[in-house]
C-alpha cells in the first residue's frame, strides 16, 4: 500500500522540560522524496544494477567494495562511492564510448543501499542501526528492531529528520499506522526513530 503524506505534530528542537508542541506540519514524504533518494550519493556496500541497452554482457549486478570501487566488464575498476547513480551512469557511458561502443545507453539502479542507515532507539526489543532500503516505512523499521516492548508509548513515537540542514522532530501514531487507521510513513536515510516509555 502506497504511503501517504501524514500531518504530524512538529516538536521544537530546543526548549526546557521536554519538547513543546507546535502547529501541525506535514512530514515531507511525497514526490520530493523520490528526488532526494535518486540524488543520494552511493557508498561502500551498496548493490547496483547497471543496464546497458542491447548489451546483455555489460548488464549485471555489482557491489561497491570497501575502497569505494567495483569491477566492471571491459573497463575494469570503476569508482562508485561519492557519486549519484546518474553520475555513475555517465562515467560508465563515457569510458565505454572511448574504446568499445559507439553510443552506449547506460542506466544505474540501486538494488540495496547498505551504506545508508536508519536508527531505531528506545522501547523496542532490538534497538540499533539498520540498513535503509528504498520505500522503507516506519513500520518496517520497527519490525526489524523486534517490535515494541510492553511499556512502549506506541502512538508517541518520535521521528527525527534533518531537512535543509535543520533537525526536525515529529510525533507518529505508529499503533494507528500499523492497524491501518493512519497512513504509513516512508523513511529517509539518516532518520532516527525513538520510542518513548509510556507514563501510564
Amino acid at each position: 500500500m502506497r504511503a501517504a503524506t501524514l500531518s504530524l505534530v512538529f516538536l521544537a528542537a530546543c526548549g526546557g522540560g521536554g519538547p513543546s508542541e507546535q502547529p501541525e506540519r506535514p512530514l515531507p514524504n511525497g514526490p520530493d522524496r523520490a528526488v532526494v533518494v535518486q540524488g543520494a550519493v552511493l557508498g561502500a556496500g551498496d548493490v547496483l544494477e547497471v543496464r546497458v541497452y542491447q548489451e546483455e554482457g555489460l548488464t549485471g549486478v555489482f557491489r561497491i567494495d570497501t575502497d569505494g570501487t567495483f569491477q566492471y566488464p571491459l573497463i575494469g575498476q570503476v569508482k562508485g562511492a561519492d557519486q549519484t547513480p546518474a553520475q555513475l551512469a555517465t562515467e560508465i557511458m563515457r569510458r565505454l564510448k572511448e574504446s568499445y561502443l559507439r553510443n552506449p545507453q547506460v542506466t544505474v539502479f540501486v538494488k540495496e543501499s547498505r551504506s545508508k542507515k536508519v536508527f531505531v532507539l528506545g522501547e523496542v526489543h532490538r534497538p540499533g542501526t539498520f540498513a535503509y532500503e528504498d520505500n522503507m516505512s516506519i513500520v518496517q523499521a520497527l519490525t526489524l528492531a523486534g517490535g515494541f516492548k510492553s511499556l512502549a508509548d506506541k502512538n508517541r513515537t518520535v521521528l527525527t529528520r534533518v531537512i535543509d540542514g535543520t533537525e526536525k522532530k515529529y510525533i507518529l501514531p505508529v499503533e494507528k499506522i500499523g492497524s491501518g487507521h493512519e497512513p504509513n510513513v516512508l523513511l529517509q536515510p539518516g532518520d532516527i526513530i525513538f520510542v518513548p516509555e509510556s507514563w501510564l
